[in-house]
């Protein structure tokens, strides 16, 4: 049993004030295989002076001295990959495939993505060129709160902690405490990276306790979120009585327009692949597969053929499987929505309620997929956070488009069509922070975040620079030979 119950603070793991301990659950067998305790308010308050008497050192740091560290921490960090995807595999259940070459990959390639684009920042410059007297300087908003989420934990924590410390500001980060133990060997990498004291602070806890704390602490100058968007809104009130800024990340309900004239077998397959990977347990994953009506048929039984052709299997195996949900929490919930969607009247094509074949403990569910489902079932409407696909048909490229764009949500959305015209106006139209086109991977750096109830900020590359930097301007600006 691993027991982890300090905390890092001020650049030393120090026990909690008050211990709580938290049992820490392997989600492949419902056992417990590690204990961290859980903070409290006095805990957040001496990591958050730790941050704050850093700050005015660690802002003032040469950039080139900044970006030295995060370059050792990139060597750290790549040379306990290992480490780091066998402790993901544990807590959140991914399968170690996806643990090494996805999972523990992401955080790495963010890493080296933030040094490349704090390398092109530009912290200080004229405002245009006709204003030579008018300066813009970019500065290191301050202290910075850092919730992140179990699902894709280094990959949240490296595109909050990085952008953040690299521009200069400092730290405190809550990881989620469901799966928390990637993000303590996360400090151990900050730590042998030699980062300063108070720059990098992890305190462990639930939102209620800790998240709340941080959010409504006075001298934390931001807060940066990403989870659920019920705890989004709370971390946002929470935070309006010292108004500070506030960076959500928040779910979504991707919506994936197959047109008749994309290559259908090939699309549908990839987007019932997509939504099931990481046991569908990704904000970003297109669980609404709309589909032209003249190929429907075809479609749904693509994405019956993949949904039963998907493996289940343990985490700690090799293979191309997909594991656990999370929780008995997640579970329930996934295994409730499944229900509704039957209850509602969709018709189910694979999958569905109960453990799959062969596994009476621990939280895998059946990959599942419903067609015939309208856009007002609670399948339709709820991240459901679970490999559960739900199939739409549709009449005409205006349909797609409104049915698309009728949700909470706007985080990522996806077209397949084989007209490239078409492909770029469905785009504009959608209300979405993303659009993916017929499969195209996402370049290094590009803008990950959403419209509405998805969240307000951006993260990666120089656009999750800007989210930790405050705007200076300057007037009666004289340049010095």
């Amino acid at each position: 049993m691993l027991r982890k119950t300090d905390f890092y603070i001020d650049g030393a793991w120090v026990p909690p004030t008050t211990s709580k301990d938290f049992d820490v659950i392997n989600p492949a067998d419902e056992t417990a295989f590690g204990v961290i305790s859980l903070g409290s308010k006095a805990d957040v308050d001496k990591a958050v002076a730790a941050a704050r008497a850093a700050f005015d050192g660690w802002s003032k740091t040469p950039l080139a001295d900044r970006i030295a560290k995060v370059e050792k921490l990139a060597e750290v960090y790549e040379r306990r990959a290992g480490e780091m995807a066998e402790a993901i595999s544990t807590e959140m259940g991914a399968p170690m495939k996806l643990a090494t070459t996805a999972q523990a990959a992401a955080g790495l390639g963010h890493i080296k993505a933030f040094i490349r684009a704090l390398k092109d920042f530009k912290f200080e410059h004229k405002l245009r060129d006709d204003t030579p007297d008018e300066f813009i300087i970019h500065e290191a908003i301050g202290v910075c709160g850092l919730i992140t989420p179990w699902n894709w934990p280094m990959n949240q924590v490296t595109l909050k902690v990085v952008p953040a410390v690299g521009v200069g500001c400092t730290v405190v980060l809550k990881p989620s405490e469901i799966a928390p133990m990637s993000s303590l060997l996360f400090a151990e990498f900050m730590d042998e990276a030699g980062f300063p004291k108070g720059v990098f602070n992890l305190v462990n806890g639930d939102g209620p306790t800790v998240g709340e704390a941080m959010s409504r602490h006075p001298d934390i100058d931001m807060m940066s979120f990403t989870g659920s968007t019920r705890a989004g809104i709370a971390v946002t009130q929470a935070s309006a009585e010292t108004v500070k800024r506030v960076a959500l990340e928040l779910g979504g309900k991707g919506a994936n327009i197959v047109f008749a004239d994309a290559d259908v077998a090939k699309a549908v397959k990839r987007g019932a692949i997509h939504c099931f990977n990481n046991t569908g347990q990704s904000c970003n994953a297109p669980t609404r597969m709309l589909v032209e009506r003249s190929v429907y048929d075809e479609a749904v039984e693509v994405a019956c053929a993949t949904a039963e052709s998907t493996a289940v299997g343990l985490p700690s195996e090799d293979g191309n499987h997909i594991g656990p949900l999370v929780s008995e929490l997640q579970f329930t919930k996934v295994q409730d929505l499944i229900q509704a969607g039957i209850d509602e009247g969709a018709r189910l094509v694979a999958g569905g309620t109960g453990r799959p074949e062969g596994f009476n403990r621990g939280y895998f569910v059946r990959p599942t997929v419903f067609a015939d489902v309208n856009n007002d079932m609670r399948i339709a409407r709820e991240e459901i956070f679970g490999p559960v696909l739900s199939m739409i048909p549709f009449e005409s490229e205006d349909e797609a488009v409104k049915i698309s764009n009728d949700t909470s949500y706007g985080l990522t959305d996806y077209v397949q069509s084989g007209d490239s015209a078409r492909t770029q106006r469905v785009a504009r139209q959608l209300r979405a922070g993303m659009v993916v086109a017929n499969g195209a991977p996402r370049a290094p750096g590009s803008p990950f975040g959403g419209y509405k109830q998805s969240g307000n900020g951006r993260e990666g590359g120089q656009y999750g620079l800007t989210e930790f930097l405050e705007v200076k301007a300057v007037s009666g600006w004289t340049t010095t030979s």
